[in-house]
């Protein structure tokens, strides 16, 4: 009988000090601004000569009770409710606020925002997304958005814009947040945006379009990145009913828990102080190696799912008077999806230990995000494969695990760890 233990035979992650809020900032681009930074070619992530630093990988007692913690979350609340929301594509409050009383947004918040004024740490959040994923990757990057703005805020927002946003994040209640990146066209590049913003006055005007953006019909606020004029990606703070905006429902194969929208920006006159940073750099390139360190995470748990549960379907199904598990064809392709999955997980981690040692991560994180787009479609294609007709059908959820690794590659901005 096939046996994995679901978990990396590694099992654990770095736990070293987190580094000061400076420190924090300058690691991953010595201080500079991300302004200019673009996505290494493969050639260039392979061929890069820098020594990389050993990492512990060793759970904390905090990290492994938050583990438990969420696993149970995500087997009680999120697993039962993902087929109801993917045939709705209505993600209900209550289960939203229930999500608000976990508590991730508002532990790594500071004691005068009304957080409990932990330390933010960027592993602890990639293992938090992928625990809550192994349920549904859609509802679980809905769960994190705001999670993701509040920490986006912390590294980039100025002083006034945490005081008006960060104590909603320490409530019970879910204030939907999320953050607006990927736009509708093909070949989207992260580093070539199409939506504009314009100096006007004293303020500010953005024009485009922005889609597969979460939450965008409940957010409170949305975190817009758009292109300032001679000056590159900048971030922009729209509250909900801002001048300008419209904000249209998309469908798509999967990840309905996501409830994506798409945000059309038409004139939308913004102050001076929607500026995110208020002046101060801009980097960039930092928000999506973050972001793509959180998708990374979310991909890594829903394989994780698709890994368990064809391992147990292949043990449990009979075939010619014994298990499926017994044919070399059945058993090595569920082998090779542990296998791989352990890379994507790996990869995954190292990047998120660099980030949270303060050290330059944009290359771990560069390989964890191309990996985990990869193969997260193989095993999603793999995981049907495995149950044969049945992987066809709606009797089984790999077929909406399938639909929804699908569509890890195309999501930019959804989760900043």
């Amino acid at each position: 009988m096939l046996r994995h233990s679901g978990f990396s035979p590694f099992a654990g992650l770095l736990a070293s000090p987190v580094p000061s809020a400076d420190r924090h900032r300058k690691g991953m681009r010595d201080g500079r601004p991300g302004r200019g930074r673009r996505d290494m070619s493969m050639e260039e992530a392979m061929s890069d000569g820098t020594q990389t630093a050993l990492f512990d990988l060793t759970l904390t007692d905090e990290q492994q009770l938050t583990r438990e913690t969420m696993q149970r979350f995500a087997a009680s609340e999120i697993a039962p409710l993902a087929r109801r929301v993917d045939e709705s594509g209505a993600v209900p409050d209550a289960f939203l606020d229930g999500s608000a009383g976990l508590g991730v947004a508002s532990v790594v918040l500071p004691e005068e925002y009304g957080g409990a004024g932990l330390e933010r740490s960027p592993v602890s959040n990639v293992l938090i997304a992928e625990d809550l994923a192994r349920g549904d990757m859609g509802l679980a990057l809905a769960a994190l958005a705001p999670l993701g703005v509040a920490n986006l805020l912390l590294d980039q927002g100025s002083a006034s814009q945490k005081d008006d946003w960060l104590p909603r994040f320490a409530e019970e209640s879910f204030h939907a947040a999320t953050v607006a990146l990927a736009e509708p066209r093909p070949g989207f590049d992260a580093g070539s945006l199409a939506t504009r913003a314009r100096r006007d006055g004293a303020g500010f005007v953005l024009e485009g379009t922005k889609s597969l953006v979460p939450l965008a019909r409940r957010a409170e606020l949305t975190v817009v990145i758009a292109d300032l004029e001679g000056e590159g990606p900048r971030g922009f703070l729209v509250p909900a009913g801002s001048e300008g905006v419209s904000v249209e429902a998309e469908r798509y194969m999967g990840l309905r828990g996501l409830e994506p929208g798409r945000v059309v920006l038409d004139g939308c006159r913004l102050p001076a102080s929607a500026l995110l940073g208020e002046g101060e750099p801009f980097d960039y390139a930092r928000l999506l190696d973050l972001c793509r360190l959180g998708l990374s995470a979310a991909a890594v748990g829903t394989c994780q799912a698709v890994l368990e549960y064809t391992r147990d379907y292949a043990n449990e199904r009979k075939a010619f008077g014994e298990p499926i598990s017994h044919k070399q064809a059945v058993a090595f392709m569920i082998a090779d999806i542990a296998i791989e999955l352990d890379g994507m997980r790996l990869l995954t981690w190292r990047a998120a230990s660099r980030a949270e040692q303060g050290l330059d991560f944009h290359r771990e994180a560069f390989l964890a995000w191309v990996q985990c787009t990869r193969k997260a479609m193989e095993i999603g294609t793999n995981g049907v494969q495995l149950l044969g007709g049945h992987g066809f059908t709606q009797e089984h959820p790999v077929e909406l695990w399938y639909r929804n690794l699908r569509g890890a590659a195309m999501l930019e901005g959804c989760f900043c760890v």
